[in-house]
């Protein structure tokens, strides 16, 4: 493999990686292990180039996390401590918190599959499932591929459409309404008329009928079983310690403190360890490099 860093791995072991992401993600919701990930996902952005994107897209990752953040205060009342009264309603400290928790959440999957989708390409994720699971990878596949491609080709139908005059974004609103409307019949018969060739064309080619080759060559070295074992260990580590109530923080009916425990610092430790274990990757792969560039 060619690419350094962390995606020269081998795929599997980038595989449970980020599941080992999401499903610690999802199962820890203690502020600071929430805070922790966050910060070190960020950092794994910026090391892997893409904090123009993450600039980009933050705002629309806050809104969306801050709507759980908003929304669950005003709709849940529960609690005992009472911050404030809102048109008669009690706002308190443990569904402000619960919000915020959600959109931490909500923004360390987001994050985490920004990094997924720099790492994990197509020809990994075919080259991990499409032995054992031929049909589910590809539709996998190809409801991954058209996110983006959802968004590219819907800038290149509003700029086309815009020269004929057509625009969602000047007039009123039943015109925006209906130019938007035909802008976005346009893109799904588009896609829906690709969709239908790609599969055509896979079929044409038997695939699915005999077992599919790989373009790269992706072996398992020393490396990749040494890491592999490292975060298959932290990981079962810190579903361990989840088992045992570390990482979680109780709102109701009795709100903990926030402060960790003794035994919870070292859960903690696993914990950010195997969420930052790219950045190792990462970091030693810019100092080669520039070590490489001082010596040329």
């Amino acid at each position: 493999m060619n690419a350094g860093g962390f995606a020269g791995l081998h795929p599997l072991v980038c595989f449970i990686y980020y599941a080992g992401v999401i499903l610690l993600g999802l199962m820890l919701t203690h502020p600071v292990y929430q805070l922790a990930s966050l910060v070190l996902l960020t950092a794994l952005l910026l090391l892997q180039r893409q904090g123009r994107i993450l600039a980009r897209s933050l705002p629309y990752y806050l809104l969306i996390g801050g709507l759980f953040a908003i929304v669950n205060p005003l709709l849940s009342h529960r609690g005992r401590h009472i911050l404030f009264y809102m048109m008669d309603q009690p706002i308190t400290l443990e569904a402000v918190l619960y919000g915020v928790m959600t959109m931490m959440t909500i923004l360390a999957v987001l994050l985490m599959f920004v990094s997924y989708r720099v790492v994990m390409t197509t020809d990994k994720f075919m080259y991990l499932f499409s032995a054992i699971l031929p049909q589910t990878a590809l539709h996998a596949w190809m409801t991954l591929r058209f996110i983006p491609l959802f968004a590219r080709r819907f800038k290149q139908i509003e700029l086309i459409q815009r020269s004929r005059g057509i625009d969602m974004r000047t007039g009123g609103p039943i015109r925006r309404l209906r130019n938007g409307a035909l802008l976005l019949r346009i893109l799904m018969t588009w896609s829906l008329e690709d969709a239908m060739r790609t599969g055509d064309s896979m079929k044409a080619r038997g695939y699915g009928t005999a077992k599919r080759t790989a373009f790269y060559p992706y072996r398992m070295d020393r490396r990749d079983r040494a890491t592999l074992a490292i975060l298959g260990l932290l990981l079962l580590l810190a579903l361990a310690g989840w088992r045992e109530g570390w990482g979680l923080l109780t709102l109701f009916p009795r709100m903990e403190t926030l402060r960790l425990g003794s035994f919870e610092w070292i859960h903690f430790a696993i914990f950010a360890l195997f969420v930052g274990m790219p950045i190792v990757f990462e970091t030693r792969e810019r100092y080669r490099w520039r070590s490489s560039r001082r010596s040329a």
